[in-house]
């Protein structure tokens, strides 16, 4: 019986440390540079436009809840600043730039600055003020709409 019931206590811990790490961690924009230190990449085949001041790139799938509320949160923070561009970008018909760009989840969204490069990087849904913190330094004073 006490082995039985320290498995279950093991067992319990290992799962609420698990899951306050799992939701710690998503929707969290972090730097990129931590994650996989890369050259800017030709991200063009994706939509992102040449000298815009940020593009907010978003992965997604067609049936994926939190896609929806990522959307919104982006489209949100690109009408309310001038250089913010959101591009939605449909996993299945992209699977190439996926692999590419290790995009494991939906909904991901990649932060991507004037020159390509991406700086920042969310899996799961970000919240608009994470959003917002992510893209105001690399846009101009005054963009706000």
């Amino acid at each position: 019986m006490t082995a039985g019931l320290l498995t279950a206590l093991v067992v319990l811990a290992v799962a609420t440390g698990a899951g306050l790490w799992w939701r710690r961690r998503d929707g969290r924009l972090r730097p990129a540079a931590t994650i996989a230190p890369t050259p800017p990449e030709d991200l063009s085949d994706l939509g992102v436009v040449a000298g815009t001041a940020v593009t907010l790139l978003q992965f997604s799938s067609a049936f994926c809840a939190p896609c929806r509320a990522t959307r919104l949160v982006c489209a949100s923070v690109a009408e309310r600043f001038a250089g913010v561009r959101h591009v939605e970008v449909d996993v299945a018909e992209h699977l190439d730039a996926v692999r590419r760009l290790g995009i494991w989840r939906t909904p991901t969204v990649l932060v991507v600055d004037a020159s390509g490069a991406i700086v920042h990087r969310a899996s799961g849904t970000p919240n608009r003020a994470q959003v917002i913190a992510a893209v105001a330094p690399l846009i101009s004073a005054g963009a706000a709409r």
